[in-house]
């Protein structure tokens, strides 16, 4: 029972052994993760078509919920970019920007996410992401980065500019370019800047004069919350929102409220779609960054239970005035390098960003959209990675054609219907691959048992003894495959007498295939051909002997290739 507990509340595990050094190194982190995650909760909360303080909310009780429930000592959940402007394009639908009607469609979303995370993680469906190919989720974050990026052109603008798709952001903002405020364009240009310069140059810059490395590399996480403040600072002193700079406004002082989502079966309906793919992008998203950081620490990550955790953390989000949630990869990165050392950090950033919510909200009316907007730039842009089409190009042109064919519709067509084809051709590689399974005729490397492909190697064959390695699983997709190749392979060869599949690469035998080996084993009797198996993996086998086929097999089954052909080639002498 105590495991079972610790299993779905893994706080139980590690909170055993907490102590001061843990404490000490969380309590760094947090206070790291804090200043970075302040600005950044509130611009993906205006990506996501919210208001800004929907950020912090986001931010605070998923956090804590998932630290009791996550198995990731790294991991930090809240608002990501990726999820926030696959939210934005999910409600879009549903409601006008600024409404209570998008708010409350945004409660609802990140309960659905919620919801279907949570059942996912407790019938145990993780497996169900590995259909999303990583080739086609870096093309699909590729695209989703670029747009992003060219989404927030607007408020470097100072425009008013939409569009679900790159083609359309781009219309719209050629078209309003003439109302493009200057003073917002100069602001929002040093933001962008600024923040790149940060990232890329601000820690070499201070090592160079003298300061330690750590504290450079404080200075550099910190570098968004600079620019907030030295923006806000000016437009406040010069007045500059009387002169058209478009700026966050009033954002209540509170701690997250109860919310109560809408639980219509319209609006369920209408969400329901969007919700899966957001659960499914954002699994894969958080998963990967919490593997490869537990990597790092040779620390485990139970996926299961991460869908538990994730899905509980969205849950909490949709009653407490958030929208959806993921692990975020810059915001999880930082939290390892600080020195996080469990998953309390992530409570004590929430703790950081309460009260951020309590006392520093009325410090940011005068914050420009401009800013924001920067940090959403740079931020996504490292996100962008081109060269996965190079990549996929050189490795394989299946993968390279389903890489680009997701940026192209994501670009294109918008997120939603990027990811679906995503997923799509996720699975169509895999029934294409698997549809047409590699199968090599073998041959006795010399002074050896070991069987090789007869292209590849200088092997020992025999005139009457045909032996085929059958390199993939056989289900119904491929099996008809297999017995045209066999029968392909015997036409006009008078001379073999025995046929032998050599099963070694075979996990799995469905009843489609089982039919195609009788028809196989029929037809090679009615020519005077034996059949025979070797290395049948033992589950196979057993599935195998629950039906006629080994009874009614002309040949033989034999433990290994060696036996086999040892036996057949002194029957045939």
């Amino acid at each position: 029972m105590s495991q079972k507990l610790t299993r779905y509340l893994p706080i139980l595990d590690w909170g055993r052994s907490y102590n001061e050094v843990a404490l000490s190194n969380d309590l760094m982190a947090a206070v790291i993760v804090t200043i970075m995650l302040i600005p950044q909760s509130l611009a993906y909360a205006l990506l996501a078509g919210l208001p800004p303080e929907a950020g912090l909310y986001a931010s605070i009780v998923p956090i804590i919920l998932y630290a009791i429930f996550g198995t990731s000592r790294a991991l930090a959940v809240g608002p990501v970019a990726v999820v926030s402007l696959m939210t934005a394009a999910a409600l879009g639908h549903i409601a006008d920007q600024g409404t209570m009607g998008y708010a409350v469609a945004a409660l609802t979303l990140a309960f659905l996410s919620g919801a279907i995370l949570l059942a996912m993680g407790v019938f145990k469906l993780g497996f169900l992401a590995n259909f999303l190919s990583h080739p086609v989720i870096a093309g699909f974050i590729t695209a989703s980065g670029v747009i992003i990026a060219a989404s927030q052109i607007k408020h470097i603008l100072g425009i008013s500019a939409s569009g679900e798709n790159l083609i359309e952001l781009l219309h719209s903002i050629v078209v309003h370019l003439g109302g493009t405020n200057w003073i917002t364009l100069i602001i929002g240009v040093s933001a962008t800047a600024f923040l790149f310069w940060v990232r890329k140059g601000l820690k070499p810059f201070l090592k160079s004069k003298g300061v330690s490395a750590g504290a450079a590399d404080v200075a550099t996480k910190a570098g968004p919350v600079a620019a907030v403040v030295l923006t806000t600072v000016v437009v406040w002193l010069f007045g500059l929102s009387d002169h058209g700079v478009r700026i966050v406004g009033a954002v209540p002082q509170s701690l997250p409220p109860l919310t109560m989502p809408d639980f219509s079966f319209d609006l369920m309906g209408a969400l329901l779609l969007p919700a899966i793919l957001i659960s499914v992008i954002g699994f894969v998203e958080s998963i990967s960054v919490a593997q490869t950081l537990a990597a790092k620490k040779r620390q485990r990550i139970d996926p299961d239970q991460e869908l538990i955790g994730l899905g509980t953390a969205n849950l909490g989000a949709a009653f407490t005035g958030g929208f959806p949630v993921t692990g975020g990869f810059s915001r999880s990165v930082v939290n390892f390098d600080a020195g996080a050392e469990t998953p309390a950090a992530g409570a004590f950033t929430a703790v950081g960003l309460a009260i951020a919510a309590l006392a520093l909200t009325p410090l940011v009316f005068f914050l420009p959209q401009a800013t924001l907007a920067a940090t959403i730039i740079v931020a996504v842009l490292s996100l962008v990675d081109f060269s996965i089409l190079k990549k996929a190009w050189g490795y394989s042109k299946a993968d390279f054609a389903a890489v680009l064919a997701t940026m192209l519709v994501t670009l294109g067509s918008g997120v939603e219907l990027g990811v679906t084809c995503g997923v799509v051709l996720s699975i169509f590689l895999h029934l294409y691959k698997t549809t047409k399974p590699h199968i090599a005729e073998v041959g006795l490397v010399p002074s050896t048992e070991h069987f090789r492909n007869i292209n590849r190697h200088k092997v020992e064959t025999d005139p009457a003894i045909l032996t085929l390695r059958i390199d993939e699983s056989l289900y119904f997709a491929n099996a008809r495959f297999l017995e045209d190749y066999i029968y392909d392979r015997l036409a006009g060869d008078e001379t073999i007498k025995h046929v032998v599949l050599m099963c070694s690469a075979i996990n799995e035998i469905d009843f489609s295939a089982l039919e195609s080996l009788e028809a196989i084993n029929a037809r090679l009797r009615d020519m005077g051909i034996k059949l025979h198996l070797s290395e049948v993996k033992g589950p196979v086998m057993d599935r195998l002997q629950k039906h006629h086929f080994i009874a009614d097999l002309t040949g033989q089954v034999f433990l290994s290739q060696h036996a086999a052909y040892d036996a057949l080639k002194n029957s045939a002498t």
